[in-house]
């Protein structure tokens, strides 16, 4: 199956009976990771779960619910980021696909630094500056 490299997320859930028309609910942590907007208009694909079963490698599932999505970035990948803003500790904040966090310390905002992650988490990653503004 391919998939659109404009897909924001993906989620199970169900379709529900809602007087004269049929309901689909978005889970909260997408509207809160900013990847969906409320008042916005989307346009949505159905799998059913019979083919998306039947498409899923055994070796590539993940271990996490399928509601959950993976992050962007894996440990060793080179990325471009601007840093939008500085977190508590002063580290520098980049926000990549789906608005996924990327810590970069040592950076300052407005900078813009190609990185290597070093570490990969559900909700961020930390990223390493690998050289300076590009």
């Amino acid at each position: 199956m391919e998939i659109s490299e404009k897909l924001l997320c993906l989620f199970s859930t169900e379709v529900s009976t809602e007087e004269d028309r049929y309901v689909i609910e978005v889970p909260r942590q997408e509207v809160e990771t900013g990847d969906v907007d409320p008042g916005e208009v989307y346009r949505v694909a159905l799998i059913s779960r019979a083919e998306a079963a039947e498409t899923d490698e055994p070796s590539a599932r993940s271990k996490s619910a399928p509601s959950e999505p993976q992050p962007p970035v894996d440990v060793g990948e080179t990325r471009y980021v601007e840093i939008e803003d500085i977190g508590k500790q002063g580290d520098g904040i980049a926000r990549v696909e789906r608005g996924y966090v990327i810590i970069v310390p040592g950076a300052d905002v407005g900078e813009r630094v190609k990185i290597e992650v070093s570490e990969v988490k559900s909700n961020f990653a930390v990223g390493e500056i690998i050289e300076d503004t590009f």
